[in-house]
């Protein structure tokens, strides 16, 4: 075959350093924009994201050039750089260490939209914490607690 395909849609979350409330909501709409040029710019697609004040969501499509470490070490850097740059007050602003990678069946992208547009209702009765964790458990990832949280 001459040419390769890929259609590797990706549900990944990760937090702000120690889930520290960092992320300001006003922020999120700019971030979205920065984050979707990073991964245009790697041959991927921002299909859609939205966070809360200690985490992100983002549905991307992998690009058929890239692991999915490299794509999420390239947006962590690359934001947080632009979040050092573009507001100053946030010089101490940071992402967690980790990140979770879930693979999104193309059936279930319109509820995956769904659920990371309503993150903010979402978090008013579920902890980050708790989503993760089950995130991991649905995904059949198996997991120590001692290393989840950095």
């Amino acid at each position: 075959m001459p040419q390769s395909f890929a259609a590797v849609p990706l549900h990944i979350v990760f937090s702000t350093k120690g889930r520290e409330p960092t992320l300001p909501p006003e922020l999120v709409p700019r971030l979205r924009q920065y984050v979707a040029s990073v991964l245009g710019e790697l041959g991927c697609a921002l299909l859609n994201a939205n966070g809360v004040s200690d985490h992100v969501h983002l549905l991307a499509s992998l690009g058929r050039t890239i692991s999915i470490a490299d794509l999420v070490k390239k947006v962590k850097a690359g934001s947080s750089r632009w979040i050092h740059d573009t507001f100053p007050e946030l010089r101490h602003f940071g992402w967690q260490a980790g990140y979770g990678a879930f693979a999104v069946s193309p059936g279930l992208l319109p509820a995956v939209n769904e659920y990371i547009d309503r993150q903010p209702e979402h978090h008013r009765t579920q902890s980050f914490q708790d989503e993760f964790r089950a995130f991991l458990t649905e995904h059949g990832c198996s997991w120590d607690a001692r290393y989840v949280w950095d």
